[in-house]
Order: structure tokens, then sequence, then C-alpha cells
């Protein structure tokens, strides 16, 4: 029985008949509306999310049997925390929280493709994943919700494989969210007027010495980086040096005399 394979990258739930997976489809003589439809059935759940699936042909009957494949686990975890990206510095700006109920359910998705054999392993590998993209779980930073989980305090939850939550809950973390991202906004206005301060008391001095006066009081090194630039580089915004200024039209005019001296 000779088969043909079409692979492709789909939104959960809104393939259709055009690019990529058309023009793949149509050579084999398949039902494409059919296909499209049952995909879509298979990727609703990853609504609003890129999804890998395999399309395999029967060459001969035309029967075909579809395959789908996950997304990473840092892009579940995002959706159920309603999040565009995860944090940029894990291990001390929080963006987000997730409850168990949101863990077992990536944890059920990826089953496939995790390392661990029991739930409860692949429950903490997808808590892990959690500690570094900067989000909560139960409240908690990811590390205590894993000794939360060896200790047996969300078992029952494991066992019944719990995946929904209410409205109440989801409103909860939502709130949540909304909180986190006020908290850091407000940190981040504090170490921007603190590292302003020491840059204008330590003026004329070493860029080495007011960075390590910087780093000392806490502040973040990409703040360090934008608010003190290297030594000789220009800050952002700046007007460019006279000579850099008035080298484009000098070139300019010396191409424009040559162009002169030609003709004659």
């Amino acid at each position: 029985m000779a088969t043909q394979t079409v692979q492709a990258l789909v939104e959960g739930g809104k393939a259709t008949a055009a690019p990529p997976l058309g023009p793949q489809l149509g050579p084999l003589g398949v039902n494409i509306g059919q296909i499209v439809a049952e995909i879509n059935k298979k990727t609703a759940v990853f609504n609003g999310m890129q999804v890998p699936v395999k399309i395999k042909v029967d060459a001969d009957t035309k029967a075909f049997e579809i395959t789908i494949g996950t997304p990473p686990a840092s892009g579940l975890i995002k959706k159920e925390a309603n999040l565009e990206k995860a944090s940029g510095k894990a291990k001390h700006e929080m963006v987000a929280d997730i409850l168990i109920e949101q863990v077992i359910k990536v944890a059920k998705m990826k089953e496939t493709n995790m390392l661990g054999k029991s739930l409860k392993e692949r429950v903490k590998e997808v808590i892990g994943t959690c500690q570094s993209m900067g989000i909560l779980v139960e409240g908690k930073p990811a590390k205590e919700t894993i000794k939360d989980v060896d200790a047996g305090m969300f078992d029952e939850e494991i066992r019944l494989e719990k995946t929904e939550l209410t409205a109440e809950e989801l409103a909860k973390l939502e709130a949540e969210k909304q909180k986190l991202a006020e908290e850091l906004a407000k940190r981040k206005a504090e170490f921007e007027k603190i590292a302003k301060e020491i840059i204008a008391q330590m003026a004329g001095k070493p860029r080495g010495e007011i960075k390590a006066k910087l780093t000392q009081a806490g502040i973040p090194d990409d703040m360090i980086k934008e608010l003190l630039p290297v030594e000789g580089a220009a800050a952002p915004g700046a007007a460019p040096a006279a000579g850099a200024a008035s080298a484009a039209p000098a070139a300019e005019a010396k191409k424009e005399v040559k162009k002169e001296e030609k003709k004659k």
C-alpha cells in the first residue's frame, strides 16, 4: 500500500483549503474539505495557536489518517495564563499565576511528548517550565509548588485529572495577573528613579564605578545598559557628531564634482 504524507503547521481550529494544506493535498485527489473539517475538529482545543499536523493518504483508496501534534508546553502554558509572552527575567519578575487544574490540562495535552511516566511526574515537568517563564503556580514560585506536589497536596486533583476552572477562579487569576503587572511597573519605576539619582550624584566618575554602584543598589542589568551607555557610544536619540553629520553631504558633493569632470 503506497502512501503519501503531507505535513503542515495550521492555526488550531481554523485550517482552510488555502496554503499550506490545499496545494499539497490537491494533487493527491482527496476530499480536501473533509480533511480540513476533521483537522479543525481535532485542533479546536488549540484555538489561536500554531499546531503541527500530519496527513497520511493511501494513493489507491484515497483513505487518510490525520495525526495532530501539540504546540510546545510553553505555548500551552501561555494560553492557559492568557499571556502574549513570558517573563524575560523569570528569576525576579512574575507575570502570571495559574492553578493546578491548568497544569494538569497541559500535562495531559503533552502526554506523549514528555518524559514522566505518570501524570504526577508530567505535572511536575510542566511546573518546572512555569519556573523558567516567570509564572506562579497556585500563587507560589514553581519550586515551592513542586514541593507541594511531592507532599501529596494535589494528589486528588491529579487522580481525578481535573482540568476545568470556574468562572470565578478564572476571574481571580486575571485579577492576580493585573496585580502582578502593576507591581512590576511600580518596581521598575522605583528602580529607574534610584538609578537616575545615583548617575546624577556620580556624574563625571568612571563608568565602571557608576555601574558597580548601580549593581550594588540592585538595579537590573538591562536598565543599567539603557541608562548608562558604554563610554564612547552615542546616547539614545543623541545628535551625530559634527564630523559625522557633514560626512554624507561632503561625499555627495565629491560625486557631483567627478560627474562634471567626466562631462568635460
